[in-house]
């Protein structure tokens, strides 16, 4: 990608509003743009790190057992009314109303989907043979967010993955959601995030306990006891006595995982044939992640005082090609006719603007070329110091 044709261009001043570096940065780099309180626009750059966070958890929810699908956003008020939760979920649920008076009927925008998940099982005859089952979908989700301040933490329209699972038994289930349990881990360490697995409270969803994956951030608005061992603890909502001896911080939720057993299933009525030709309810789990969450969080934990810096595995391209004087356009080719992801500072700026220009956007590795390096391609990576002359054969094998 050439940057003369990249849409928009940096800007120098943060947002009058925003307090958190993802809100600063991200808005200044040009990888999002804001259109109201809580509703964000994932503009080129942006949407090019959620589909690398994407192509992450696709890979380790596929590793599990996993299938992609993609669900609905707008929901018909009885489906709700079938768990009690359309009341319940006032609170967060943005509701509507079918426009004619022959129709009637109240619509909920999704902030999650266990009921149309279960409403596909009723469907569908499941046997035991049928089991267990893990369907998955990236979508948009919508919350009546009161405090919306802080970037991407807090959004009443966000994207999330959310995986559901559904068993013969508590105990296949409870496997699950161990393996679950670890897949997350290994998706936000290969986001390059460091996430706390946490006891909490099932808020809307759940009367029990649940696990939430939570990343030591300033900016989070969650307190957290834990262990820096075990990396494990406990929410402050649920905590009665238990943070003794445990470690206090400011953290932010990425993403969560809910054991419901047969409490859906039984409310909707969703059965399997077991071997004796008995119906029985069916066992279900849920599992989130909010990618655009997860997008903030990286900048606030990966940054500095000149900019972002991306982790390698998000970043949205390897390479930030600079090249001065009219040069860079031959390298420009070659790595591209590689398949190498290369974005391509061609502006007839000065070098001052297009270095400060690096070091704001955060792509990991900064290559000049210009007359002084000759044959050579100058190499620094995003957060160092050191700079290194090497030729484009070594480039191209690293």
């Amino acid at each position: 990608m050439r940057q003369s044709q990249l849409f928009p261009k940096t800007i120098k001043q943060s947002p009058k509003d925003a307090v958190v570096a993802n809100h600063k940065l991200l808005v200044r780099a040009g990888f999002i743009d804001q259109l109201m309180a809580g509703s964000w626009t994932l503009l080129p750059l942006g949407w090019r790190v959620i589909e690398k966070i994407n192509q992450i958890i696709r890979e380790e929810m596929n590793a599990i057992g996993g299938q992609e699908m993609l669900m609905p956003l707008m929901h018909p008020k009885d489906i709700w009314d079938q768990t009690k939760r359309w009341d319940v979920a006032d609170e967060v649920m943005f509701k509507v109303k079918g426009k004619y008076a022959t129709e009637g009927r109240d619509y909920g925008l999704a902030f999650t989907h266990e009921e149309i998940i279960m409403d596909l099982a009723r469907k569908n005859n499941l046997s035991y043979r049928d089991l267990p089952i893990g369907l998955y979908h990236f979508s948009t989700k919508f919350r009546n967010e009161t405090r919306t301040q802080g970037g991407l933490l807090r959004g009443r329209e966000f994207l999330m993955k959310d995986l559901y699972s559904l068993h013969a038994n508590e105990k296949d289930l409870m496997d699950f959601y161990e393996i679950c349990k670890q897949a997350y881990l290994k998706i936000f360490e290969r986001a390059g995030v460091e996430a706390i697995v946490v006891e909490a409270s099932g808020g809307v969803f759940t009367t029990n306990h649940t696990h939430e994956f939570q990343v030591v951030c300033e900016a989070g608005e969650d307190t957290i006891y834990y262990d820096p061992k075990t990396k494990t603890g406990f929410n402050k909502e649920i905590c009665d006595g238990l943070q003794k001896d445990l470690m206090e911080v400011r953290a932010v939720e990425v993403g969560n995982i809910f054991p419901f057993g047969t409490y859906y299933s039984e409310k909707m009525g969703v059965n399997f044939t077991d071997e004796d030709g008995k119906q029985k309810p069916v066992y279900f789990g849920s599992y989130g992640i909010g990618q655009t969450r997860l997008m903030g969080v990286i900048v606030e934990t990966h940054n500095d005082e000149k900019g972002i810096i991306w982790p390698e595995s998000v970043a949205p391209y390897k390479y930030h090609l600079i090249g001065l004087n009219g040069k860079g356009g031959d390298v420009y080719r070659k790595l591209l006719g590689q398949g190498v992801e290369v974005l391509f500072d061609d502006r007839d700026i000065s070098a001052g603007e297009k270095f400060a220009d690096a070091d704001l956007m955060g792509i990991p590795y900064r290559l000049v070329v210009s007359e002084k390096t000759g044959d050579k391609i100058e190499i620094k990576k995003r957060g160092e110091d050191k700079t290194e002359l090497i030729n484009f054969d070594r480039l191209a094998s690293s």
